[in-house]
Protein backbone atom coordinates (compact mmCIF):
# COMPACT_ATOMS: atom_id res chain seq x y z
CA UNK A 1 0.00 0.00 0.00
CA UNK A 2 1.63 3.50 -0.87
CA UNK A 3 2.17 6.06 1.97
CA UNK A 4 1.22 9.54 0.61
CA UNK A 5 2.47 12.34 2.93
CA UNK A 6 -1.00 15.24 3.39
CA UNK A 7 1.52 17.19 0.89
CA UNK A 8 0.93 14.76 -1.74
CA UNK A 9 -2.35 14.40 -1.29
CA UNK A 10 -2.85 17.81 -1.25
CA UNK A 11 -1.93 18.10 -4.87
CA UNK A 12 -4.56 15.93 -5.94
CA UNK A 13 -7.38 18.39 -4.74
CA UNK A 14 -9.80 18.98 -7.93
CA UNK A 15 -8.24 15.94 -9.62
CA UNK A 16 -10.96 14.05 -11.18
CA UNK A 17 -11.50 10.09 -11.23
CA UNK A 18 -13.12 8.62 -14.44
CA UNK A 19 -16.50 6.88 -13.97
CA UNK A 20 -16.01 2.77 -14.03
CA UNK A 21 -18.85 1.89 -17.10
CA UNK A 22 -19.07 -1.52 -18.53
CA UNK A 23 -21.43 -2.36 -21.45
CA UNK A 24 -23.85 -4.42 -19.04
CA UNK A 25 -24.85 -2.20 -16.47
CA UNK A 26 -27.15 -3.03 -13.92
CA UNK A 27 -26.28 -1.56 -10.41
CA UNK A 28 -24.40 2.27 -10.48
CA UNK A 29 -23.06 2.95 -7.46
CA UNK A 30 -22.72 6.77 -7.19
CA UNK A 31 -20.56 8.46 -4.29
CA UNK A 32 -20.43 11.67 -3.30
CA UNK A 33 -17.00 12.94 -4.82
CA UNK A 34 -13.35 11.03 -4.53
CA UNK A 35 -11.31 11.99 -1.96
CA UNK A 36 -7.94 12.51 -2.06
CA UNK A 37 -6.11 8.98 -2.34
CA UNK A 38 -9.33 8.21 -4.58
CA UNK A 39 -8.19 11.38 -7.16
CA UNK A 40 -4.36 10.07 -6.00
CA UNK A 41 -4.67 6.25 -6.93
CA UNK A 42 -7.60 6.87 -9.67
CA UNK A 43 -9.74 4.69 -7.93
CA UNK A 44 -13.30 4.83 -6.22
CA UNK A 45 -13.52 4.90 -2.97
CA UNK A 46 -9.99 3.72 -2.47
CA UNK A 47 -9.21 5.23 1.06
CA UNK A 48 -7.58 2.28 3.28
CA UNK A 49 -10.50 2.90 6.09
CA UNK A 50 -13.41 2.54 3.43
CA UNK A 51 -15.46 0.19 3.78
CA UNK A 52 -17.02 -0.03 -0.05
CA UNK A 53 -15.38 -3.70 -1.32
CA UNK A 54 -15.69 -5.55 2.25
CA UNK A 55 -19.42 -4.41 2.10
CA UNK A 56 -19.60 -6.14 -1.33
CA UNK A 57 -17.95 -8.81 -0.73
CA UNK A 58 -19.75 -9.69 2.63
CA UNK A 59 -22.93 -8.76 1.09
CA UNK A 60 -22.03 -11.47 -2.18
CA UNK A 61 -22.14 -8.78 -4.53
CA UNK A 62 -18.43 -9.39 -5.43
CA UNK A 63 -16.80 -12.51 -5.25
CA UNK A 64 -13.70 -11.90 -4.50
CA UNK A 65 -11.87 -9.20 -2.15
CA UNK A 66 -11.05 -6.00 -3.42
CA UNK A 67 -7.93 -4.00 -2.32
CA UNK A 68 -7.77 -0.63 -3.93
CA UNK A 69 -5.36 1.37 -1.49
CA UNK A 70 -2.45 0.99 -4.45
CA UNK A 71 -4.76 1.42 -7.40
CA UNK A 72 -7.54 -0.88 -8.58
CA UNK A 73 -6.14 -3.81 -11.06
CA UNK A 74 -7.46 -4.14 -14.21
CA UNK A 75 -8.48 -7.76 -13.33
CA UNK A 76 -10.60 -5.78 -10.13
CA UNK A 77 -12.28 -3.00 -12.87
CA UNK A 78 -13.23 -6.63 -14.89
CA UNK A 79 -14.37 -8.25 -12.07
CA UNK A 80 -16.92 -5.02 -11.12
CA UNK A 81 -17.93 -4.77 -14.69
CA UNK A 82 -18.54 -8.19 -15.69
CA UNK A 83 -21.09 -8.69 -12.71
CA UNK A 84 -22.88 -5.53 -14.16
CA UNK A 85 -21.77 -2.87 -11.89
CA UNK A 86 -20.60 0.39 -12.36
CA UNK A 87 -19.11 3.78 -10.27
CA UNK A 88 -19.37 7.02 -10.44
CA UNK A 89 -19.83 10.78 -8.37
CA UNK A 90 -22.09 13.24 -7.42
CA UNK A 91 -19.44 15.85 -8.10
CA UNK A 92 -16.24 15.03 -10.47
CA UNK A 93 -13.42 16.84 -8.02
CA UNK A 94 -11.54 16.05 -5.43
CA UNK A 95 -11.67 17.04 -2.01
CA UNK A 96 -10.27 16.03 1.62
CA UNK A 97 -13.87 16.02 3.17
CA UNK A 98 -17.18 16.17 1.34
CA UNK A 99 -18.37 18.87 3.17
CA UNK A 100 -16.02 21.02 1.27
CA UNK A 101 -18.79 20.73 -1.44
CA UNK A 102 -21.20 23.46 -2.28
CA UNK A 103 -25.00 23.22 -2.54
CA UNK A 104 -24.95 24.05 -6.21
CA UNK A 105 -21.90 21.79 -6.72
CA UNK A 106 -24.45 19.26 -5.34
CA UNK A 107 -27.30 20.34 -7.41
CA UNK A 108 -24.74 20.31 -10.67
CA UNK A 109 -24.19 16.64 -10.10
CA UNK A 110 -27.57 15.82 -9.46
CA UNK A 111 -28.32 16.74 -13.12
CA UNK A 112 -25.36 15.17 -14.33
CA UNK A 113 -25.73 12.13 -12.86
CA UNK A 114 -29.40 12.08 -14.54
CA UNK A 115 -27.44 12.16 -17.66
CA UNK A 116 -25.32 9.97 -17.25
CA UNK A 117 -28.24 7.27 -16.27
CA UNK A 118 -30.00 8.32 -19.31
CA UNK A 119 -26.65 7.32 -21.51
CA UNK A 120 -26.07 4.27 -19.63
CA UNK A 121 -29.37 2.95 -19.00
CA UNK A 122 -28.37 0.96 -15.43
CA UNK A 123 -31.21 -1.09 -13.50
CA UNK A 124 -30.66 0.58 -10.61
CA UNK A 125 -28.77 3.57 -8.90
CA UNK A 126 -27.42 3.44 -5.18
CA UNK A 127 -26.04 7.08 -4.12
CA UNK A 128 -23.74 6.67 -1.27
CA UNK A 129 -25.02 9.60 0.84
CA UNK A 130 -28.58 10.91 2.42
CA UNK A 131 -27.77 14.32 2.78
CA UNK A 132 -25.63 14.93 -0.48
CA UNK A 133 -28.62 12.73 -2.20
CA UNK A 134 -31.22 15.96 -0.42
CA UNK A 135 -29.14 18.70 -1.95
CA UNK A 136 -28.15 17.33 -5.33
CA UNK A 137 -31.91 16.43 -5.25
CA UNK A 138 -33.80 19.04 -3.83
CA UNK A 139 -35.33 16.33 -1.37
CA UNK A 140 -34.88 17.53 1.80
CA UNK A 141 -37.28 14.89 3.57
CA UNK A 142 -36.01 11.57 1.48
CA UNK A 143 -35.01 8.87 3.82
CA UNK A 144 -32.50 6.19 3.31
CA UNK A 145 -33.71 3.00 1.14
CA UNK A 146 -35.28 3.14 -1.76
CA UNK A 147 -36.97 6.02 -3.19
CA UNK A 148 -40.04 6.79 -4.54
CA UNK A 149 -39.32 7.70 -7.88
CA UNK A 150 -37.10 6.70 -10.38
CA UNK A 151 -34.08 8.37 -12.16
CA UNK A 152 -34.22 8.36 -15.49
CA UNK A 153 -35.66 5.43 -15.76
CA UNK A 154 -33.84 3.43 -13.32
CA UNK A 155 -34.58 2.68 -9.70
CA UNK A 156 -33.57 4.69 -7.00
CA UNK A 157 -31.91 4.02 -3.87
CA UNK A 158 -29.74 5.90 -1.02
CA UNK A 159 -27.84 4.11 0.65
CA UNK A 160 -25.08 4.85 3.79
CA UNK A 161 -21.79 6.20 2.99
CA UNK A 162 -18.84 3.77 3.12
CA UNK A 163 -16.23 6.59 4.74
CA UNK A 164 -14.64 6.15 7.23
CA UNK A 165 -16.09 9.41 8.38
CA UNK A 166 -19.32 7.68 8.73
CA UNK A 167 -18.12 5.92 12.12
CA UNK A 168 -21.75 4.27 12.82
CA UNK A 169 -21.59 2.23 10.00
CA UNK A 170 -19.72 -1.29 9.93
CA UNK A 171 -18.79 -3.36 7.34
CA UNK A 172 -22.01 -5.60 8.47
CA UNK A 173 -24.65 -2.69 8.18
CA UNK A 174 -23.61 -1.46 5.19
CA UNK A 175 -23.45 -4.79 3.49
CA UNK A 176 -26.75 -5.42 4.18
CA UNK A 177 -27.80 -1.98 2.87
CA UNK A 178 -26.07 -2.56 -0.25
CA UNK A 179 -27.55 -6.22 -0.90
CA UNK A 180 -30.89 -4.83 -0.96
CA UNK A 181 -30.20 -2.61 -4.96
CA UNK A 182 -28.00 -5.20 -6.07
CA UNK A 183 -31.19 -7.91 -5.59
CA UNK A 184 -33.31 -5.25 -7.46
CA UNK A 185 -30.55 -4.83 -10.10
CA UNK A 186 -29.82 -8.72 -10.70
CA UNK A 187 -26.60 -8.50 -9.23
CA UNK A 188 -27.50 -10.81 -6.44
Amino acid sequence: MPRFTRAELESFRDAEVPDLLGPDLRLLFVGINPGLWTAATQTHFAHPVNRFYPALLRAGIIEHPVDPSAGMTDADRGHLTSRGIGISNLVRRATAKASELTAAELREGGAALEALVRRTSPRVVAVAGITAYRSAFGQPKAVPGRQPDPLAGAELWVVPNPSGLNAHETVASLAEAYAAPARAAGVI
